[in-house]
């Protein structure tokens, strides 16, 4: 019997029904993955589940029955046992998940003594076995830490361990490792998938990672409008998509064949959860569709053995174009591999961004006079150049300083030491009013879109905040807030949302929505420099590649500089020219896309590259790094990396290495590198 079945399940918000009737089951053991653009409704089928519905929301059909109980019919008190001990949830966004006034160790604590009845010292031990196991370096520190003073990933890996506590039947994870470096994301799925083979646990997958899905998954729902348009087993899902939404969100995943071309791209957006269907859910964005697609809702059909699909429309018709990656009108691929040609005017102009020796160390206080006993070297001596038109990319693991390096360039974030010249006029230094006016010209996507805007502001209004805020609405003509409005709207309907969006709020948002709120509003000023800090990290496919297609085409036309800070490898191969990998505050090797992806000469990049989830193809066993990151607290002496390269010697633990030049544009710090 199956641990979890879901019947005809249909959620109302009012007039909108973002879940529409969608029926599915999981065994025990197994894992199911839920696929979809942002908006289809998979989230909120999540807390549903949980009966964690938002206000005003309701389940007003259906039954979901979990093991012998009928959940819908539970009285609070009973459904508070299940959540947690029976079934546990992963949330999509840390930030908003976590008590920002309490420990870490606390709210991992709560959750130990409500569901395995732990106190003291067994919590505490019990505590740090969880943030052992789902990788946090010094977990004995971060139980006595905030959360604001967490990196985005830690902060997911926290929500993962909590979730883990309670050693719950049915494991509900809403986009378990988006936040999360390939080498911890793996690390992270080999939890996940030892715990549910171990304790026979079943996960219900929420990902937009075709990746994550292919690694993880045994079977595969595909969500559209909310409801499941195709289903199928995991290896026929990704050998034969059928549903031609399910091609597309293939077509859509950045590929370095396409450098400096236009990815594939989906028209259209997903349907508002209030509207109402007479034919097909997908009709308006499908380019093969037919008349009777406008007149009829597509019954459920048989493709394959235990493959199913919501289409009128022949497998053979549409599977033939995902494998030739020819996806109809208006979505040709362009340009192969003309990212890695240059014009020769972009080289020859002078760099936009310099960095020097940049230093960002924060004290670490103890005792009642809060004396400094110690440095967090979050950036420990990074060089880097940037010239107009051009991408780096700063990638590495959760922790090791890369995001701290984005707010340092840009003064968020006073730096201890070393210089940042910005159109050649030092950033060191400058008082707020000094900087202002070159606020402007430099502007940073964060990470966590929710987080970083206001929520009691319409989207509108967050938008040209920026704009007013540097006064550069004083050269516009009479009808400056109609000229406002129609930037609003014009920027909005470039990054993939309606314009008459700007009159909502942040949390009438999905999570991929509110991450092209901020992108929008980076480029409401018209920067010269952007630093994107994971700006495609909470996005699915189908959109990433809208987004990534509109940073291109920006780059193009106005030599934008883009400091590109990501763990996503397939998204730097695509977009970047120059690629910097940094370690424990410091680049270990630096240079071309084409130079560090294809021929990499550290260990550590090796190692990255290695753990990297293949979305075609079977998954193969990948190299890991053993242990952990070291914390920038206590940095090893010698390689920083020695702990855990497996060439390591005894030179390497004292002898820091300096960087061997492999070519003109290609270094390495390495002592087992000669050039």
């Amino acid at each position: 019997m199956s641990l979890l079945v879901v019947s005809n399940l249909v959620i109302d918000i009012g007039a909108a029904r973002p879940v529409d009737g969608i029926s599915f089951s999981i065994e025990a053991g197994e894992c199911f993955a839920l696929l979809g653009e942002s908006g289809c409704g998979k989230s909120m089928t999540a807390l549903g589940l949980m009966r964690l519905l938002p206000p005003g929301a309701r389940v007003s059909q259906g039954q979901i029955q979990f093991a012998d109980t009928q959940l819908l019919v539970l009285p609070e008190n009973r459904m508070r046992q299940v959540r947690g001990g029976g079934i546990g949830m992963i949330f999509q966004e840390p930030a908003t998940s976590l008590n920002p006034v309490m420990r870490i160790g606390h709210q991992i604590g709560e959750a130990l003594a409500l569901h395995e009845q732990l106190q003291g010292m067994a919590a505490r031990a019990r505590a740090i076995e969880l943030l052992t196991q789902v990788g946090i370096p010094d977990p004995v520190r971060r139980l006595n830490e905030f959360p604001f003073q967490l990196s985005g990933g830690m902060k997911q890996r926290v929500m993962i361990a909590m979730a883990l506590a309670g050693r719950p039947r049915l494991l509900i994870a809403d986009e378990p490792t988006t936040a999360l470096d390939v080498t911890i994301q793996a690390q992270v799925l080999d939890v996940l998938d030892a715990l549910r083979r171990e304790q026979g646990m079943a996960v219900l997958l929420i990902s937009h990672d075709l990746g994550v899905v292919a690694r993880m998954a045994d079977r595969v729902g595909v969500m559209y409008a909310g409801q499941l348009v195709e289903e199928a087993p995991r290896a026929q899902f990704f050998a034969h998509p059928a549903h031609p939404y399910s091609v597309r969100l293939f077509a859509a995943l950045p590929d370095p064949t396409r450098r400096g071309g236009q990815l594939a791209t989906i028209p259209g957006s997903v349907p508002p959860a209030d509207t109402r269907y007479t034919g097909c859910r997908f009709v308006d964005r499908c380019t093969e569709a037919l008349l009777q697609c406008r007149e009829s809702a597509p019954e459920w059909r048989v493709v394959h053995a235990d493959q199913k699909m919501r289409c009128v429309l022949e497998r053979s018709s549409h599977t033939e174009k995902h494998n030739t990656k020819k996806v109809g009108a208006g979505d040709t691929v362009t340009g192969a591999n003309q990212g890695t040609i240059v014009p020769p005017s972009l080289l020859s102009l002078p760099p936009l961004l310099t960095v020097n020796d940049l230093r960002v160390h924060f004290p670490i206080r103890r005792g009642v006079l809060r004396r400094t006993i110690g440095h967090v070297r979050a950036v420990d001596g990074i060089s880097l150049q940037l010239q107009p038109g051009r991408t780096l990319a700063l990638v590495g693991e959760s922790g090791c300083g890369k995001t701290t390096a984005g707010k340092a360039i840009l003064q968020l974030v006073s730096p201890t030491a070393g210089q940042v010249h910005l159109k050649g006029r030092s950033l060191r230094g400058l008082s707020a009013s000094e900087l202002r006016p070159l606020r402007a010209q430099m502007q940073m996507i964060f990470q966590d879109p929710f987080a970083s805007l206001n929520p009691r502001m319409r989207v509108g209004d967050i938008i040209t905040e920026g704009i007013r805020a540097l006064g550069l609405t004083a050269g516009l003509p009479t009808g400056m807030q109609e000229n406002a409005a129609q930037r609003v709207n014009e920027l909005l309907v470039r990054v993939g949302l309606a314009a008459e969006m700007a009159s909502r709020y942040p949390h009438e948002f999905s999570g991929g929505q509110r991450q092209r709120i901020a992108i929008a509003r980076a480029l409401a000023v018209n920067p010269s420099l952007l630093v994107c800090d994971e700006p495609t990290s909470a996005l699915d496919v189908s959109v990433q590649a809208q987004i990534l297609n509109l940073l291109a085409q920006l780059q193009r036309e106005h030599q934008l500089a883009f400091l590109f800070i990501t763990h996503n490898i397939a998204v730097v191969d695509y977009l970047a020219h120059e690629v910097a990998v940094m370690y424990l505050g410091r680049i270990v090797e630096r240079g071309t896309t084409d130079e560090v992806l294809r021929h990499p000469q550290h260990p550590y990049t090796q190692a990255l590259l290695a753990a990297v989830l293949p979305v075609h193809g079977p998954v193969a066993a990948m190299t890991r790094l053993t242990g952990e990151m070291p914390s920038a607290a206590r940095p090893p002496g010698g390689c920083h990396f020695h702990p855990r390269c497996p060439h390591a010697d005894a030179v390497c633990r004292t002898t820091d290495p300096a960087e061997v030049m492999l070519s003109a544009t290609h270094g390495a710090r390495c002592l087992k590198i000669t050039g």
